[in-house]
């Protein structure tokens, strides 16, 4: 390839790379629980240029190309939620998904206080359940997403990044 992936926080001008990714990404999310209309496939533009304004948000970039993203937010309870967390599909398997996670756990702990992280991702997404085990989250629950899906919930104390990053 000959050029290094960085992580970033993301900015403004970011979210039309962001949002034109997470709708690649998350088609074959879609396409396993044939339901293609889940969230991040039927989040609008401004829904997401706000979250990148208002939340905790990293890139991933080869180059000037935004190539992963993830988001996080402090949540009412002291957790921090992260979420939409993609990596463009020719690049995955390469430990992106994982820095770009450890960035968000980073800043959502160190910046803004968050005591554990929160994330959900779809039962039959073994892929996800992979890396996100393998980076020290543990199933606590199950939950029913707003488009139906079937989602597991997965946790991890925020001082575990210390001995994870």
């Amino acid at each position: 390839m000959g050029m290094s992936v960085t992580i970033s926080v993301a900015t403004e001008q970011d979210a039309e790379q962001i949002f034109r990714l997470q709708y690649l990404c998350f088609q074959s999310e879609a396409a396993l629980y044939g339901n293609y209309r889940i969230d991040p496939l039927v989040e609008t533009f401004d829904a997401v240029r706000q979250e990148v304004v208002s939340d905790c948000v990293f890139v991933a970039r080869l180059g000037e190309e935004v190539v992963g993203s993830v988001r996080g937010r402090l949540t009412e309870d002291g957790a921090a939620h992260i979420g939409k967390l993609c990596v463009h599909p020719r690049l995955q398997g390469h430990g992106i998904g994982a820095r770009l996670l450890r960035a968000a756990e980073a800043a959502l702990a160190e910046e803004r206080g968050a005591k554990r992280f929160r994330l959900h991702t779809g039962h039959r997404s073994e892929g996800n359940l992979r890396l996100y085990r393998r980076v020290g989250y543990e199933t606590v629950g199950t939950s029913k997403g707003e488009d139906g899906v079937e989602m597991i919930v997965l946790e991890k104390p925020a001082e575990t990044y210390a001995t994870t990053a």
